[in-house]
């Protein structure tokens, strides 16, 4: 049972190599040596000693481990085809963003043609007071209002306190909250902006929103084109 002994070693090392290897001559190489196994067992069943006859155990286990590893062979293939299949369709959903107003989580927005968007979300009715800064820390506005339990969304044209009108540029948001009961109370801010582009290099793909990168589960909402904001400073 030499001969058979080493051929099975041979399968063994074809299937710790196929991780290195791809699918296809992973799946040449197990059919070669299997064939290989079976000519040599008809070998030996054709020239045995009668008088000794071979171990039915032993080529029987042999040939149920040439089977467990061409079915594990078939598993691998498979998951490659799926997790394949799953980056083509992220890498489509990716592209299909490109140019659409998205809302993700942030404090900073990008004033174009004197025109800001953030959403405030409140954990319940409040009075919110908002600051927001440009990109060296400067005030630029500030004022209150009152929100409501959710996302309200919010729009800057740009015009500070004293009606100075600012540069485009970064800036960014800062809210606090206090409820009817004069208690603080949580107010999150994110951003609402175009998807300017997608990296496909990247795994999962990252969009860029308003200068920063993003992944795919970071986008809280799609927003209609059109649509109009709730709230609005000045």
């Amino acid at each position: 049972m030499s001969a058979i002994a080493a051929t099975t070693a041979s399968a063994s090392a074809s299937s710790a190599a196929a991780s290195s290897s791809s699918s296809t001559t992973d799946t040449t190489m197990i059919a070669s040596n299997f064939t290989t196994f079976l000519t040599l067992l008809t070998t030996q069943l054709k020239n045995q000693d009668p008088m000794s006859p071979m171990d039915t155990n032993q080529f029987t286990q042999q040939l149920v481990e040439f089977a467990q590893v061409e079915q594990q062979m078939k598993s691998n293939t498979s998951l490659s085809t799926l997790v394949s299949l799953q980056q083509t369709a992220q890498s489509t959903q990716a592209l299909n963003m490109v140019g659409a107003t998205v809302v993700v989580d942030g404090a900073s927005a990008q004033l174009t043609n004197s025109k800001a968007n953030w959403t405030i979300n409140a954990t319940k009715p409040a009075t919110a007071t908002v600051s927001i800064a440009d990109s060296t820390g400067r005030t630029a506005y500030t004022g209150s209002m009152t929100v409501n339990s959710g996302d309200q969304a919010f729009a800057w044209n740009g015009l500070g306190n004293d009606g100075k009108q600012w540069p485009d540029g970064t800036y960014t948001m800062t809210v606090t909250g206090t409820d009817a009961s004069g208690q603080s109370t949580a107010i999150s801010t994110q951003v609402q902006a175009t998807v300017d582009s997608v990296d496909l290099t990247q795994n999962p793909p990252v969009l860029s929103i308003n200068g920063q990168n993003f992944t795919m589960d970071k986008i809280k909402k799609i927003v209609r084109p059109g649509s109009t904001t709730t709230t609005s400073g000045n």
